[in-house]
């Protein structure tokens, strides 16, 4: 099992060295001056230049990401051109709200989902395995956008149960905010709800296909037994991937729900930096979102190692 992690965390690195070079180099190429966004059309070209010094953008590429990058590993992200403030405080308050998103999104769909799933798979081809597999289809098809649309015409303005604004006052504990969390999370979860029930269904009909669950069938063993101890643990193999891919969506991707809402997280965060040209915080929060992208599919990594250890070989 180590030289299994060692070899991943090497992958990793690796991984995250050719996603550094990419980051960086995609914010080198994007349309409009930096130093013109942030002083202004009529601003001197001294001001300018100034700016860049201050910036390093006067300096050769390998150099900028060189020091970008080392800067970055240390914790020192830099200062935001556009909102003046250091970078870690904001990208750290942002990630907050987003873990607590992503938690109640996570809570939601994850258990649901794989019970759904696996009483799709041991029910199959019964009315309620086509019931389920037609329902998710259609909750894959819709677009975040018409979920969240739908959701906030039904809960907030219709029948008032729930605010339609998750806009929150800085340093809200999680209790707090949780009203405000039900409605996004509700949208982000009923998208990968789907993709949790398909995925282990799929797996839940494939291992009861096989040898060592017919034979302990034949053997008399309880059917909790082998749903247990034999089908349970090998169907979950590909939803673990699924859901741990998931975990990096929920916290930087979910700019669409995130804007629908009012809500302020980190991928509401990346937006206004790419709309503001803010390079320092768009080199940030990506890398942020990418390291915790690298870390949730790494865990996956070794929990499917664990569930199945062939994978280790």
């Amino acid at each position: 099992m180590i030289p299994f992690i060692v070899r991943r965390l090497g992958m990793t690195v690796l991984m995250f060295i050719l996603v550094s070079m990419l980051i960086f180099g995609l914010t080198q190429v994007l349309p409009g001056d930096v130093t013109t966004m942030v002083l202004g059309r009529f601003a001197s070209e001294e001001s300018k230049a100034e700016l860049r010094s201050e910036l390093g953008l006067d300096r050769s590429l390998p150099v900028q990401y060189g020091t970008w990058l080392a800067d970055f590993a240390r914790g020192d992200w830099g200062t935001s051109v556009s909102l003046r403030s250091d970078i870690g405080p904001l990208i750290w308050e942002r990630l907050v709200n987003s873990a607590y998103l992503a938690f109640v999104g996570l809570l939601m769909f994850a258990p649901l989902g794989i019970v759904l799933g696996l009483f799709a798979g041991l029910r199959r081809g019964t009315w309620i395995d086509n019931s389920l597999s037609i329902g998710s289809l259609a909750f894959i098809g819709l677009p975040e956008f018409v979920t969240g649309l739908v959701l906030m015409s039904l809960f907030a303005i219709r029948l008032g149960w729930l605010p339609a604004s998750s806009t929150i006052p800085p340093g809200a504990s999680f209790f707090e905010i949780l009203p405000k969390l039900i409605l996004p999370g509700m949208t982000v979860a009923l998208t990968s709800l789907a993709y949790v029930i398909r995925m282990t269904r799929a797996s839940t009909v494939e291992v009861m296909k096989t040898d060592y669950v017919r034979t302990a069938r034949l053997k008399g063993l309880p059917p909790h037994k082998v749903l247990f101890g034999h089908v349970l643990r090998n169907a979950l193999l590909p939803t673990v991937t699924v859901i741990a891919v998931s975990i990096g969506w929920l916290v930087g991707g979910l700019i669409i729900t995130e804007s629908l809402f009012g809500y302020p997280g980190l991928g509401r965060l990346v937006l206004s930096a790419i709309q503001r040209r803010d390079l320092p915080l768009i080199q940030a929060t990506t890398m942020v979102i990418v390291v915790i992208v690298m870390l949730s599919n790494l865990a996956a990594d070794i929990i499917y190692a664990y569930l199945n250890p062939r994978i280790r070989y």
